[in-house]
């Protein structure tokens, strides 16, 4: 991927991508790492593209100022989880669990991160499972394993021995969203590409995915701000 710098303090980098889809100019500020990419369509002109940059420079600059950090998670932080957030709450009890509108952790809160993370991972477990279950058996094709992993570049993928991968964090968005990356890998054992045949699939299993897919495009990213050592 090719780039270039708007001038200015600081400079600004710009990811330059073509796409044979494109058929305009757009620009994207990642809410993830902050990355500028401009998108080009397959035979557009660059001196164009880098003047449309150099016309919206002052929307890149507040995009990039609005950004919001990482976010250390502890007492007293708002973390969401499927979908809401709660907020971390140390109690007397035995096992993290959520009330209300409070994500209640054992003891005095000094390892309140790792309780919350563990919570998460075993939440996403669950549902990752049994949704993956559940469109594999709509679809009539098996699935191997599932792995869990803290994956930035991608919420999920599907291996050509069937494999399941997908991100813990999956469990911090909504449902609905949850179960639409199920079924989108799912969809990768019957057709292993991005074919329109496959979105076909996806769309047997999940007649709403492009509702759940533009979530994830829109705030995925700020799923990756929290940070959960202590």
């Amino acid at each position: 991927m090719d780039s270039a710098h708007l001038p200015g303090d600081p400079p600004v980098e710009i990811s330059l991508r073509r796409s044979g889809r494109a058929r305009r100019y757009s620009l994207r500020v990642s809410a993830l790492d902050g990355r500028v990419t401009l998108t080009l369509p397959r035979r557009g002109s660059l001196a164009e593209a880098l003047a449309f940059a150099r016309a919206r420079e002052g929307w890149i600059r507040t995009a990039l100022a609005d950004r919001p950090g990482p976010e250390s998670v502890g007492p007293g932080s708002a973390v969401p989880v499927e979908g809401r957030l709660l907020t971390v709450t140390p109690a007397r009890i035995r096992a993290p669990r959520a009330e209300g509108g409070a994500l209640l952790v054992p003891g005095d809160g000094a390892a309140a991160g790792r309780r919350v993370v563990a919570y998460i991972k075993l939440i996403a477990r669950d549902r990752l499972v049994a949704a993956s279950e559940a469109h594999a058996a709509r679809l009539g094709r098996p699935f191997g394993r599932i792995t869990l992993r803290d994956t930035r570049s991608r919420w999920g993928s599907c291996s050509p021995a069937g494999d399941l991968m997908y991100s813990w964090r999956l469990a911090m968005a909504p449902p609905e969203v949850l179960d639409y990356v199920a079924a989108h890998e799912v969809a990768h054992l019957a057709e292993m590409n991005h074919s329109p045949a496959f979105w076909a699939v996806v769309a047997r299993l999940c007649p709403d995915h492009a509702r759940h897919r533009a979530w994830l495009r829109r705030e995925g990213g700020a799923l990756h701000r929290y940070r959960f050592s202590d």
